[in-house]
């Protein structure tokens, strides 16, 4: 219906972005309201309930559709294959309401001012704005163009100039109290929700778990100091802040507010909670360029580089030649970095997992039950000239009975119960529901360095190289300083270390470096002066033991900080007097690109070859004489960066972490495929994946190459195989190389894998699309992966089906963190927000834990499930064959059965911890699946011809009589002798039951029934703990058997009348017992023999000739019979046939269509 719309009616918000949504215009109309509130009284509020889980019909019932400009009310449709809706008000903002000195008119210079989308937002002659509140973030109607857009940002189009030009000063007085009232205040608000309206919406939302954590407490309370253009430097609260404001940071330890893009100074950052990683990073000035390019995009490098995000700690500040460091607003409030993962907290991505829209499902069948069981109702008592509110009365009890209220909360305990299993773990979650689809993971992408591979770099040696090629390798286990030139200082001051408190602190790699040199760290005094050079910079020197080094130190005075993107980092240098150098370090392949040719060595790419194929982390370094001419912050990166000389190799070893392999070992055992996506060199990466066990030694590795368009050429693919080699070694130093005994390769199907880097990945996906999916079917090596291209590869993999997890240390991984299903950041931080998962031990130990709870409460929500539903369906069953005598159960009969027993059962049946060994399948992830819905089928039928036995059965003894209602024995020894009471029927309990022998009989069937459900359904191996382990389980097992034997065989007058029974002889006692014996043998056997014999349904599956619709199966089935995959020693173009664009697949994200056992 929300369809058909004319221009300016439908719009999208957000365009490109993650969050894009389709808006659709809509004005309230008088009449169609009134006829809604009175379809609410009439319909008793289910009308409104309807409204609340339809929003999109509540808008097309009250509105009819407008354009965006007139509406009132906005229908908000999400773009992804969700498709989910949303409905919000439109509300107006009064510049009126300012108490400012200046008086506002629509012709005043600071409103007719259209470059900025605050004064386009504002309707003149009235002074007002319209806009929309979604998600934390608010959406200002743009007068000029048309349109919602986000405010609380600073404009993308601006360019460094504009930024320096019209904020450099700050901004006046009346600008900040226009920006205020617009963009709202910078603030990051987590309410905390009411319990009533908490218990409201778990009630309204039955399948979803609160998710607030105190993740902002201290960041709505900083003051900070802001510059104004008149005003001068004050004393603010950051909760007043704008985009735009002028800050001026002083000292350090500082809390970013918000988000602000550095103009004057640098800056040394922690940006752990961002990034998970506690290493601090350097941020420069945004430099001022003529270009009107937009600022972000000005440079190849990151403009990250340049921004100070809002929750990061500033560690250290300093000033540039104008003596303060500055920093103009860009971003408040929920716009910000911060904000932005604050709100995907609040509003996480959809998890259309099937067992959640199978549950709904579900339930709207046991509803259909439940409305054939109130027909059924209303013609027996209406027959039976019952009144009409006792009809009613029992009517509705059908529905109580029929669709258990408490099925949402049972299918939660699973996950609550493996939340804090897994906390002891150390392992923190902060979106609980994903616990359940860790037991659907087939696939782990696995971050090389610090993930696989220990944080801490020993450095093994450097190879220098002069005009004759690479020299002899300098080895420093000997001891032996490296002698003074240029690579012994390119490795003294090419880094980021700061000193912070007098200890040197930054990057692992950058430390080791930096060690090697036996140099000291030390901020220069105030009598020192270089052209263009400010006092206090960064200065290295020589320790007092060195000898034969001509320079007294080297003071560090700009750096073009490393980058992921960019794989590289530069500095400007000056030798105390000496000569102004630039040196950089980088990707050995980056940093040669940029050399003189004949600087570097003919055998560069064998030499590299060498020690990256023994597991070895390269780093090479080069540099320049520059002029002193200019001023260090003329200098453009892109002029600093060309004509290096190469200066040679810095080898580092990067020994895997001891759990590595045994981890990685587990997974592949249990047919869990693991890869590798690392921003490291590619041959580093195999030798680590080969020496992990990802790839065992009888298993091939394929090198892919893709190459863009050249000139003349197409984009070209090339296939090679990868031939292991014996290597020189140097020493003793080998001790990395050598690869130890693997595991049997039993388990694996794959005899090959592929291997390729990030350039040949994006080559592929932009030419070759239709040998992506080939590709990633056998690819398991990415290298060379900037932070976008992890996230895409997860991505791609989702596209074919399959379940991702991805581990990483958060430092480049927050993407792919986000975007699999399952992410799990190494990080010490107990609630690091990069991920849905973090782990306080940072080692890959987490990843087989976490899968071993996911199917553990996976297996535990099935189970609750199907007890849930046999306990609602066997107390249906009991009713309505009471009904059939116009009887009931009394209220106290029905608190036993649902306090005493389910609800118990329904606490400690899910407590059984997760199985420690990973078996090769996974537990089925629908409830719609045969065995799954065969079981519970067969336990109602089951049950049912057990009540129907009980009930026909108990009619036809012989001192059965509607008139008598006792029949027990006077002599417990001699059963036959009988003695008959005669009573009165009388009506007992507030609900009108009767007692009566047929109520005896089916509330004993029933209440037995429940605690053998139990039972049955309590899954033990191959995915939990066997029930007997569960101590708690059983002891509430055995006490409330033993409780309702002892009510069936107990003659106790007093306890009978209290629970609404009759006496009945106790041959019927044994009646009974032998039914629910009997009843239990059947179960236990069917259950056993078909339900959970996985071999006879893969046998039944065969016989069908089923095969799995899962993307990736499809795909490996079809490459199984294609006998010219994989290609070797070949090379394709991309104008070939068959090579170029032409797949196109979904994304389900949540959601496989494979079909499990």
């Amino acid at each position: 219906m929300g369809d058909h719309f004319e221009k300016g009616q439908h719009a999208l918000l957000n365009e490109g972005e993650e969050n894009e949504m389709e808006i659709f215009g809509y004005r309230t109309q008088g009449c169609r309201q009134t006829l809604c509130i009175a379809g609410s009284i009439f319909s008793f509020g289910i009308l409104p309930l309807v409204f609340y889980w339809r929003p999109a019909w509540h808008v097309w019932a009250n509105c009819v559709p407008c354009s965006l400009q007139e509406a009132d009310v906005v229908l908000l449709r999400t773009t992804d294959e969700y498709q989910i809706y949303s409905r919000k008000k439109v509300m107006w903002i009064y510049l009126s309401s300012l108490n400012s000195a200046v008086d506002l008119t629509p012709d005043h210079p600071l409103i007719t001012d259209e470059e900025c989308i605050i004064n386009r937002a504002i309707r003149k002659p009235d002074l007002k704005v319209r806009y929309i509140k979604v998600q934390k973030i608010r959406y200002v109607w743009n007068n000029l163009e048309g349109q919602f857009q986000k405010i609380g940002s600073l404009e993308d189009w601006l360019s460094s100039a504009k930024i320096h030009q019209k904020f450099g000063s700050g901004l006046t007085r009346e600008e900040q109290e226009i920006r205020r009232l617009i963009c709202g205040p910078n603030t990051i608000d987590v309410e905390i929700t009411p319990i009533w309206k908490l218990l409201i919406k778990e009630v309204l939302n039955p399948f979803q778990s609160v998710k607030l954590h105190h993740l902002v407490e201290s960041h709505n309370s900083i003051t900070v100091s802001v510059c104004g253009r008149k005003a001068g430097v004050q004393e603010l609260e950051s909760r007043f802040l704008v985009p735009g404001d002028l800050l001026i940071l002083t000292g350090n330890k500082v809390q970013m507010p918000c988000d602000a893009v550095l103009i004057d100074g640098s800056c040394v950052v922690n940006e752990g909670m961002l990034t998970g990683e506690s290493i601090p990073v350097t941020k420069t000035p945004l430099p001022k360029m003529d270009s009107s390019v937009p600022w972000k995009t000005q440079s190849e490098a990151d403009y990250k580089r340049h921004v100070l995000f809002c929750g990061t700690e500033v560690i250290q500040a300093k000033a540039a030649c104008s003596g303060t460091v500055r920093a103009v607003v860009l971003q408040t409030g929920f716009n910000t970095a911060k904000g932005d993962l604050v709100r995907s907290i609040l509003y996480p991505k959809p998890m259309n997992f099937k067992l959640y829209r199978d549950a709904i499902r579900f339930l709207l069948c046991l509803v259909g039950t439940a409305t054939i069981g109130m027909i059924y109702t209303l013609c027996v008592y209406v027959l039976s000239g019952e009144p009409p509110e006792d009809i009613v009365k029992k009517a509705l009890d059908v529905i109580t009975i029929a669709v258990p209220p408490a099925l949402p909360a049972a299918l939660t305990t699973g996950i609550i119960y493996a939340q804090k299993r897994l906390k002891k773990r150390g392992i923190f979650c902060i979106s609980p529901q994903r616990i359940n689809v860790c037991g659907q993971v087939n696939l782990v992408c696995f971050d090389k360095t610090g993930t696989l591979t220990r944080d801490g770099l020993d450095l093994w040696g450097v190879v220098p190289c002069d005009r004759n090629g690479f020299q002899d390798v300098h080895s420093f286990a000997s001891g032996k300083a490296l002698p003074w030139g240029p690579l012994c200082a390119a490795m003294a001051s090419c880094h980021s270390l700061i000193l912070l408190d007098g200890t040197v602190q930054g990057d692992p790699l950058d430390l080791k470096m930096f060690e090697a040199t036996t140099w000291e760290m030390a901020i220069s005094r105030d009598d020192f002066h270089t052209k263009g050079v400010s006092a206090h910079v960064m200065v290295v020197k020589p320790c007092k033991t060195a000898s034969q080094v001509p320079v007294e130190g080297i003071a560090v005075l700009h750096q073009f900080p490393f980058s992921s993107a960019l794989q590289r980092m530069t500095v400007i240098v000056q030798e105390m007097g000496g000569d102004r150098l630039a040196f950089m370090k980088g990707a050995p392949e980056r940093v040669a690109s940029f050399c003189q040719p004949e600087t570097v060595p003919t055998s560069f790419v064998s030499e590299l070859q060498i020690y990256t194929t023994q597991g070895f982390r390269v780093i090479a370094l080069a540099y320049k004489k520059l002029d002193t001419d200019h001023h260090t912050t003329a200098w453009m990166r892109e002029k600093v960066e060309s004509n290096l000389i190469f200066l040679g190799l810095l080898i580092l070893e990067n020994r895997l972490k001891e759990e590595t392999k045994p981890v990685l070992e587990e997974l592949i055992s249990a047919r869990i495929r693991t890869v590798m996506i690392t921003g490291d060199n590619l041959q580093t990466a195999i030798t680590v994946a080969r020496k992990s066990g990802m790839i065992s030694e009888s298993q091939k590795v394929i090198l892919i190459e893709a190459n863009e368009t050249t000139g003349s050429s197409s984009a070209s693919i090339s296939w090679k195989l990868v031939e292991e080699k014996k290597h020189i070694t140097y020493g003793s130093q080998d001790n990395y190389i050598n690869i130890g005994e693997e595991v049997s390769d039993s388990g694996r199907e794959r005899s090959y894998h592929f291997a390729l880097s990030g350039k040949s990945f994006h080559v592929i996906s932009q030419h070759f699309s239709s040998l992506l999916p080939k590709v990633l079917i056998n690819g398991t090596i990415f290298a060379r992966m900037s932070p976008g291209q992890k996230s895409s590869l997860v991505e791609e993999f989702q596209k074919l089906d399959y379940f991702v997890g991805m581990c990483g240390d958060g430092a480049n991984d927050c993407g792919a963190l986000k975007m699999a299903h399952v992410g799990i950041s190494l990080s010490e931080q107990e609630a690091s927000v990069a991920s849905p998962f973090t782990s306080k031990t940072p080692n890959i130990e987490c990843v087989p834990h976490l899968i071993k709870e996911g199917r553990a409460a996976l297996v535990t929500s099935f189970c609750m499930f199907k007890y849930m539903a046999l306990y609602s369906m066997i107390q249906y069953v009991g009713v309505l064959l009471l009904y059939w005598e116009t009887n009931s159960l009394s209220n106290y009969q029905f608190l036993f059965q649902d306090l005493a027993i389910t609800t118990i059962i329904g606490v400690t049946m899910n407590l059984n911890g997760a199985y420690p060994k990973l078996v090769p399948f996974r537990p089925a992830g629908q409830l719609i699946s045969p065995p799954l819905l065969l079981s519970v089928i067969f336990n109602i039928l089951l049950s049912l011809v057990m009540h129907i036995v009980g009930f026909i059965l108990v009619q036809r003894q012989p001192w059965f009589s509607m008139e008598m209602h006792s029949a027990c024995t006077v002599q417990n020894e001699n059963a036959s002798m009988l003695t008959i009471y005669p009573t009165v029927p009388e009506k007992v309990g507030s609900n009108g039951a009767f007692t009566s022998f047929e109520n005896t009989t089916i509330w004993f069937l029933g209440t037995i029934n429940c605690i053998i459900v139990a039972v049955i359904f309590s899954k033990g191996k191959p995915f939990r703990q066997p029930t007997y382990t569960n101590y708690i389980f059983v002891l509430v097992l055995i006490t409330q058997l033993g409780v309702c034997l002892f009510i069936l065989f107990a003659d106790i007058p007093d306890l009978y009348r209290r629970l609404d029974l009759l006496c009945t002889p106790v041959l019927w006692r044994v009646y009974i017992v032998v039914m629910l014996t009997f009843n239990f043998i059947v179960s236990l056997v069917v259950e056993e023999a078909i339900i959970e014999n996985r071999a006879l349904w893969m046998r039944i599956k065969r016989c069908f000739g089923y095969q799995s619709k899962s993307q990736y199966q499809i795909w490996q089935r079809d490459l199984a019979n294609d006998p010219s995959w994989p290609p070797i020693n070949q090379t394709s173009y991309s104008d070939m046939p068959g090579c170029g664009n032409g797949v196109s697949y979904s994304n389900p994200v949540f959601e496989s269509n494979e079909e499990q056992l």
